[in-house]
């Protein structure tokens, strides 16, 4: 399966990027949900709680009504000076290549409770555990495609090549590898 990740400036916050050498400008949300709905055999979209309505209307004009909406809680928020209520949750929209497995793995819930990231050099990267939650709701296996169509840090990568290669330690090990003859 071929699966993309989307972790683009949020609607209107493109200027919090304008000194990163991919800036391009405003993002059009609605372009971009028309692609991952019709490239990829499964997408997942990260937004603000503030720009979800927004997020909506270009997936309504997009014609794509095909996907879940999710909640990044955040343990640990940035707190800003005269800003009530703080930003501490993030919506994640998710359309799945497959249903996720839960053999051999925990049932997931469609949301997560992690906190942010601090000093990655970019505002927004997205914490390991947050990744491998959204690889899960994606329900993606080791040998799909991941593309990071705005790769930053490249953590969603780093993400992706650690978590794929966890899983796959165990199948090519074979089921005896983990048997012991201790009495």
């Amino acid at each position: 399966m071929r699966v993309a990740y989307a972790d683009p400036p949020y609607p209107g916050m493109s200027g919090f990027y304008a000194d990163h050498p991919d800036y391009a400008g405003e993002i059009d949300h609605a372009l971009l949900l028309k692609q991952l709905d019709t490239e990829y055999d499964g997408w997942l979209l990260h937004t603000a709680s503030t720009t979800l309505r927004e997020v909506f209307r270009c997936a309504d004009r997009a014609e794509i009504d095909s996907f879940r909406v999710m909640a990044w809680c955040k343990s640990f928020a940035a707190f800003k000076k005269n800003v009530c209520p703080a930003y501490a949750w993030e919506p994640v929209l998710v359309k799945p290549c497959r249903k996720p497995t839960v053999d051999h793995r925990i049932v997931m819930r469609d949301w997560i409770v992690e906190g942010i990231t601090l000093q990655r050099g970019l505002v927004g990267a997205k914490p390991e555990d947050v990744c491998r939650w959204g690889f899960e709701m994606l329900g993606l296996g080791p040998d799909d495609e991941l593309i990071d169509l705005f790769p930053g840090t490249g953590a969603v990568t780093r993400a992706w090549e650690r978590w794929r290669n966890e899983l796959r330690l165990p199948l090519e090990a074979g089921p005896d590898a983990f048997v012991s003859d201790a009495v």
